[in-house]
């Protein structure tokens, strides 16, 4: 379902559809196992402690993993947890605060230490738009896609399938910013020292976004089908993307502001 390489060691740790996830040593193969519950492991991350990973689960649990014992340090679920299944997860630079993202449109802040739910945010709704025939149910779902935080301002942003891309005041745990895409985000990103926001969305574009402003300083296009991830290198110079039309494209971000 996804895997990540841990950031110190030459190990990965994956998670999968039975809902364990798997910690392999590279090149030699020992391997280690955390058992979940029985559905799959949907989407998980490594702390930048390298000594915990945070999972979260299709039926809406969270757990913090102490990687070296095997154990489980935390345990999120009922109402502390999410109500339908979790979508993603990432920490913030000193792994001291969690976010969580779901099917059900809720964005959860957790302390990793304790593994107390520390705020929620939840999008107010924009008023439902009316279906088309033959939409049905489909045009009302919405969820968090992708989150994750700002290493230089308390800032964290939320991307949702309904094209909004919030950016909320951690300090205030108040929502900053709206800005507005045409088509779900399907993924986001932060520059690395910068309060710069960049996102990928289904109608193939990428955008760059000044999350103090709120405004959005570019836009890179050029697949003719959604994108499906994309990654930025250390320096923001070059995005690369991978799309449903087959391709993966680099995009060199020139800035009038370097």
């Amino acid at each position: 379902q996804w895997m990540e390489w841990h950031p110190q060691a030459h190990v990965l740790l994956a998670g999968t559809a039975d809902g364990n996830s798997w910690m392999w040593k590279i090149p030699s193969g020992d391997c280690k196992t955390f058992q979940g519950p029985a559905c799959p492991a949907t989407c998980g991350r490594i702390l930048p402690d390298g000594k915990r990973a945070v999972v979260g689960y299709e039926d809406g649990t969270m757990r913090i993993w102490d990687l070296k014992q095997g154990t489980s340090l935390h345990v999120l679920k009922g109402q502390d947890g999410h109500q339908d299944p979790m979508t993603c997860v990432a920490s913030n630079q000193d792994g001291s605060l969690i976010m969580t993202g779901s099917v059900d449109c809720h964005a959860k802040l957790v302390n990793s230490a304790t593994g107390k739910v520390v705020c929620v945010f939840k999008l107010e709704s924009v008023a439902p738009k009316v279906p088309a025939a033959g939409e049905g149910e489909e045009a009302e779902s919405n969820s968090v896609e992708s989150l994750g935080f700002c290493n230089v301002m308390p800032l964290a942003a939320v991307g949702y399938l309904d094209g909004t891309l919030a950016i909320y005041d951690l300090s205030t745990q108040s929502l900053r910013h709206k800005c507005q895409h045409e088509s779900g985000i399907v993924q986001l990103l932060w520059e690395e020292s910068s309060a710069v926001v960049y996102t990928c969305s289904l109608d193939g574009a990428v955008r760059l976004w000044d999350a103090r402003s709120g405004k959005m300083i570019s836009e890179y296009r050029g697949h003719s089908a959604e994108i499906l991830d994309f990654a930025v290198n250390k320096d923001a110079s070059i995005v690369v993307t991978t799309s449903g039309d087959h391709q993966a494209k680099v995009f060199c971000v020139q800035r009038p502001d370097r």
